[in-house]
């Protein structure tokens, strides 16, 4: 296979991606079990999820950074290596301790995405570069949807190790296949790395989102949960003078200043608040047993399979963004996506009295789902210099699972603020928790309109971009003409 072979670099791209956003969402239906296995208690096993997110929010813009300087493939490699680590010791692990540090090794995968689109920017030809992204953002959002709808067959069938057993052997194969044939990229950005920055980057998002994982637990009003977000606050405001200092910034303040940038963000932020709840909370919804006056009593396993009509929309509708963003804009795409998560919760509110509705409801949000995750890619990508890649789409996934994190734990609030005698949540809980991710994903609809429309000319007889390996590659430089309030133009880096 020739080193330059686009189609096997996104084969492994894609595998890589797309097993870390699996192993998001694999575990979660599977907590009771390995509560029940490794003896221990619910709010001690809950740390199997907490301790995966922020190790994830920690190291997804570090690593992305440091791609951006050392090389992409390079950190590429050695985020895989550690994600098959952290999968082994996970399958092997004895007790809940050494799962609970296993899936912090794991959770260094998520810098897997920014890694990922600035591979695809350095590597692919322009005329691949979109598609290519939007592709990727369909399996990363699939592979989520893969999680829920498999984790009951696999458990049930096997064990629950084998939720970590069956990535092992899939992550080892890619890293063999990485080393190999995916060719390192010819950019580098200049500087090294701030390593102040990125430990004041650390401190705040561990301070900001454990205590919005642990509040119910906590309790909102404890000290705990007050210091730390207080904690979030100053350490933040640290890190915003030490960037602004820096001849060398982890994330440069300059570029998440841009109008696409921070529009898209805001999106971003708004959109994960309520993709990341339904996740949470529609399985359990479903789970719930009807003698509660809604839900189904589903299993693990049916409640998988009412997820399935979004798992298969969001991996199509990804796909198709790719296609459609070249005609209408990624910045229409991003509206739609997240209309059409606003218009589901909305259903869901209103109407979730029949298995075929969830059913249907689940569909319209990995609709949704599917063009809003290509788009905010596809937007930050075109919207950054290209040694900035890494940091700046890292930042975004991190912006997403804060307000994943924000949106689930106020969501919470809502659906176990007032319980039934039987300990289950009434059933108004659920619908103004729907409610409100409805108008959390209309605010990521409006958001998205503010989204700065590029007009892009062809300048005919331009060079060809740095590094191009591909026969379908354009002629011309995309030159970005006319941002809100910018005077910065920027070429398009693509093969």
């Amino acid at each position: 296979m020739p080193r330059k072979s686009t189609r096997l670099t996104f084969a492994v791209l894609a595998t890589g991606a797309g097993v870390f956003s699996m192993l998001q969402s694999l575990i979660a239906p599977a907590l009771p079990t390995v509560q029940h296995e490794l003896h221990t208690s619910q709010s001690t096993a809950t740390w199997v999820m907490t301790a995966y997110l922020l190790s994830a929010s920690v190291f997804t813009p570090i690593l992305g950074r440091v791609g951006d300087l050392i090389g992409k493939k390079r950190t590429l490699v050695a985020v895989l290596v550690t994600v098959l680590v952290g999968c082994l010791i996970a399958a092997l692990a004895p007790t809940i301790g050494v799962l609970i540090v296993a899936r912090v090794v794991q959770g260094i995968g998520g810098a897997l995405f920014p890694l990922s689109f600035g591979i695809i920017r350095d590597e692919f030809a322009a005329s691949r570069v979109s598609p290519s992204i939007s592709n990727l953002s369909a399996v990363i959002a699939a592979g989520g949807g893969v999680g829920m709808v498999a984790a009951g067959p696999i458990v049930s069938a096997l064990d629950y190790r084998w939720l970590f057993w069956l990535p092992v052997g899939v992550v080892a194969v890619t890293v063999l296949i990485a080393v190999r044939y995916v060719p390192e990229s010819p950019g580098r950005a200049e500087g090294r790395v701030n390593w102040l920055g990125a430990i004041l980057l650390s401190a705040w998002l561990v301070a900001l989102l454990l205590p919005l994982s642990q509040a119910t637990r906590w309790g909102w009003g404890s000290g705990r949960v007050i210091a730390l977000f207080a904690a979030a606050v100053v350490l933040f405001v640290l890190w915003l003078l030490a960037e602004a200092r820096s001849r060398s910034p982890l994330i440069d303040l300059k570029v998440m200043r841009l109008p696409a940038v921070w529009t898209t963000n805001t999106a971003a932020l708004l959109f994960g608040a309520g993709m990341y709840s339904i996740w949470s909370f529609l399985p359990a919804f479903v789970q719930t047993p009807s003698s509660a006056g809604y839900g189904f009593g589903a299993s693990v396993t049916a409640s998988g399979l009412l997820m399935l009509p979004m798992l298969v929309a969001m991996f199509f509708s990804g796909i198709l963004s790719g296609r459609l963003e070249p005609v209408v804009g990624a910045k229409k795409l991003l509206t739609t996506g997240a209309a059409l998560g606003a218009v589901a919760c909305g259903f869901l509110a209103l109407w979730h009295d029949e298995q075929w509705q969830v059913a249907f409801v689940s569909g319209v949000f990995g609709l949704g789902i599917g063009l809003a995750f290509a788009s905010m890619a596809n937007l930050i990508v075109g919207s950054v210099p290209a040694e900035q890649t890494g940091a700046a789409t890292g930042m975004n996934a991190n912006i997403r699972t804060i307000g994943g994190s924000i949106g689930a734990a106020v969501t919470s609030v809502l659906v176990t603020g007032h319980l039934q005698s039987s300990g289950l949540p009434e059933a108004s809980g659920y619908t103004h928790g729907f409610t409100l991710l409805a108008l959390l994903l209309l605010g990521a609809a409006l958001a998205a309109l503010l989204v700065p429309v590029r007009h892009v000319r062809r300048i005919a007889g331009a060079p060809r971009a740095t590094g191009d390996r591909g026969p379908d590659a354009d002629l011309g430089v995309e030159l970005d003409l006319a941002r809100t309030n910018q005077e910065t133009v920027a070429p398009a880096v693509r093969n």
